[in-house]
């Protein structure tokens, strides 16, 4: 199984959610039948762990098959660390996801269910493409179930919401597909180590650089092509604002660090400060417009554009430092960070939406102003979420403290403005947090409908206590995952510190 493990992470959901599918109208059956599939995806991910040498860092799990050879074209997939750890986080979140969804939705229960299986194997397909028609042919399989998603199960303006972040996606994922042509036509191989090692011109280089980093700006989303991002949360279900935050927001990350930058390294250290200035505009600016919504679920979304910043920051702060300073340890620093926060932001940014469908399963209203006072009622629901508010406020001890800190310390080795600039998150974000919290939670109970909420369930405290044991361990012990990032991160340092010209 270990030759083709990755295949099985990729199409047992697939094969699975066509089964869930198939139940029709029986609503408990496909519950069961899509937990018992998730879990078992979950339970045959761990062998990544199992099998996998920390110290190399290339391609392991490796399969190569024929698909178009004419073009060039395989069914090529491989991991290292870097992949390894987004794929569990797929396959950890998409669990907990479903329970927490469990009675949410009770109509089109077999097809809503089988759309987050399908979710989760183009997903795993994505971090696990070694080819690149192969990646794009995941990275625009993931639209479908995601829009139906929104489009089916969202609120009012669900239509709207689905229709911007389809036209955004799909338009941004158009231009990588001319720039995968474009390499094609150059060197003949849509194999992504040979398109690392394919020469470019600088001219070639920032053709392709952004119209790569627009597909993947569009998926942070990094300012300004973030404002499909709000809608969609606002509208989708809350399973759908989960995973979206959780897990699809992460394959923008992803992204620049598979093709960006090893692919044109040059055009990325000379276009670098538009991408730190853009994700500094992410976390001051954006932070800022978090502070003024009165809905919950605008709030937080608002709060993963300015998050994800960091990420984007993280990575291109590496390149300045490798290219200007020859700092590769600092240049490892940002990009840890980087990976770090993305991890970290998944846990935390699902958390945040479970909890904000715990309270509108119960009071069917996002709306900061209708609460009050909901932990007089609700006590262990408001320890839960004061441990997540934290997290997402960057306290030490919490995942949300460790991935930011990193990027600041290397941020600091470049400019201490840039470091001070990248600083104010932890205060704007404490700001719209806490308030957040303040309003909802603390004071007198608001009204008789808070009076009557009841607790969480068994099931509920199951999904917050997972995503709170994630929190806390990455917070406090975030040496295994370095470990298993660190041989990656150190060879993408050197691929970055290596012209092309």
């Amino acid at each position: 199984m270990a030759n083709h493990l990755l295949s099985v992470l990729i199409w047992l959901p697939i094969v699975g959610g066509a089964l869930v599918l198939a139940l029709g109208n029986r609503a408990s059956a496909a519950r069961w039948t899509a937990l018992a599939v998730a879990l078992a995806t979950l339970v045959a991910s761990l062998g990544l762990l199992t099998g996998f040498d920390y110290a190399n860092p290339g391609l392991q799990f490796v399969e190569q098959h024929a698909w178009i050879p004419a073009y060039d074209i395989h069914y090529n997939l491989g991991v290292d660390g870097i992949a390894v750890a987004l794929i569990l986080l797929t396959t950890i979140v998409t669990p907990l996801t479903l329970i927490g969804a469990w009675t949410s939705v009770q109509k089109r229960v077999s097809q809503y269910m089988a759309a987050f299986l399908l979710l989760e194997g183009v997903t795993v397909g994505i971090f696990a493409a070694t080819d690149a028609i192969l990646f794009y042919v995941f990275f625009e399989a993931m639209l479908i179930p995601m829009f139906l998603i929104i489009g089916v199960w969202g609120g009012p303006r669900r239509i709207y919401a689905a229709m911007k972040f389809f036209l955004y996606t799909f338009l941004g994922s158009v231009l990588m597909l001319v720039a995968l042509v474009y390499l094609y036509l150059k060197g003949g191989s849509f194999q992504l180590a040979d398109l690392y090692a394919l020469p470019l011109t600088a001219r070639e280089q920032t053709w392709l650089f952004f119209a790569f980093a627009i597909a993947f700006a569009v998926k942070v989303p990094m300012f300004p092509v973030h404002t499909w991002l709000p809608d969609a949360h606002v509208e989708a279900p809350t399973a759908g604002s989960v995973i979206l935050a959780a897990i699809a927001l992460k394959i923008g990350g992803y992204g620049f660090l598979r093709f960006n930058l090893p692919v044109t390294p040059d055009a990325s250290h000379e276009w670098a400060w538009l991408i730190i200035a853009l994700s500094l505009i992410a976390v001051i600016y954006v932070g800022l417009v978090a502070l003024v919504q009165d809905d919950m679920k605008k709030l937080v979304a608002y709060s993963s554009v300015a998050h994800m910043g960091f990420v984007t920051l993280g990575t291109f702060i590496a390149f300045t430092l490798v290219r200007d300073f020859g700092s590769v340890d600092a240049a490892r620093l940002g990009l840890q960070g980087a990976m770090m926060q993305m991890i970290s932001h998944g846990f935390v940014s699902g958390a945040m939406f479970s909890c904000i469908g715990v309270l509108y399963d119960r009071m069917h209203s996002r709306q900061i102003a209708d609460y009050g006072g909901v932990a007089n009622v609700m006590p262990w629901f408001a320890a839960f979420s004061m441990l997540f508010y934290m997290a997402n406020a960057g306290l030490p001890g919490t995942s949300g403290f460790v991935g930011e800190f990193m990027v600041i310390l290397a941020s600091f080795q470049k400019h201490p403005v840039i470091a001070f600039l990248a600083a104010t998150t932890l205060v704007i974000g404490a700001a719209y947090t806490l308030w957040l919290y303040r309003r909802v939670y603390f004071g007198e109970v608001g009204n008789a409908h808070v009076a009557g909420l009841k607790d969480i369930n068994g099931r509920e405290a199951l999904v917050l206590g997972a995503f709170a044991a994630g929190v806390l361990l990455l917070g406090v012990w975030p040496k295994p995952l370095t470990d298993l990032m660190e041989p990656s991160i150190a060879h993408l340092a050197t691929q970055i510190a290596t012209s092309k010209l």
